[in-house]
């Protein structure tokens, strides 16, 4: 039985158009499941920078990350472990918010280091970045309000020190 892990991989790869779709169907061809994908403008504007998290076998990952390497419009293409890489997320939370818990909904967004970037008499919009699991757990805890809408960016990431992204 092959044992499932989460995966972070970043991809430094031509502005073409089509170029992100051949990368993804290298991923549903091999069973993977992308979890987050994060896609944001390089230094130079011609490359792009792309965070994956993906669940699967790794043997698995390391015939994709062979296959994302053939492809005409990736430059590189790394895979990140834990403690090479700075892997962060960020979430909007809007939460319905009265005189009565706005107090509350307040405390647990200091907490968590978040702030408010909207405020109305009826709702609040909290952003925080993070780890996913400190957003999982601030999540978690105002889930005992009205979470009204909600929005993470996935995870994205940069390697430690000298080493490349």
């Amino acid at each position: 039985m092959k044992e499932f892990q989460n995966h972070t991989i970043s991809v430094y790869i031509r502005n073409n158009p089509g170029a992100l779709m051949r990368m993804c169907q290298i991923f549903s061809r091999r069973g993977y499941n992308i979890d987050s994908l994060v896609v944001s403008p390089a230094m130079d504007g011609r490359f792009s920078r792309v965070s994956i998290s993906a669940k699967g076998a790794s043997d698995s990952l390391k015939q994709i990350n062979l296959q994302l390497e053939k492809l005409v419009d990736v430059v590189h293409c790394i895979e990140h472990k834990d403690t090479e890489a700075i892997v962060r997320e960020m979430v909007l939370v809007k939460v319905a918010a009265n005189a009565v818990n706005r107090g509350e909904i307040l405390q647990i967004t200091k907490h968590f280091g978040g702030k408010t970037v909207d405020f109305t008499d009826n709702s609040l919009v909290i952003e925080c970045s993070g780890a996913s699991t400190k957003l999982d757990a601030m999540i978690a805890l105002l889930s005992n309000y009205e979470i009204v809408e909600m929005v993470r960016s996935g995870q994205m990431l940069m390697a430690r020190g000298e080493k490349p992204t």
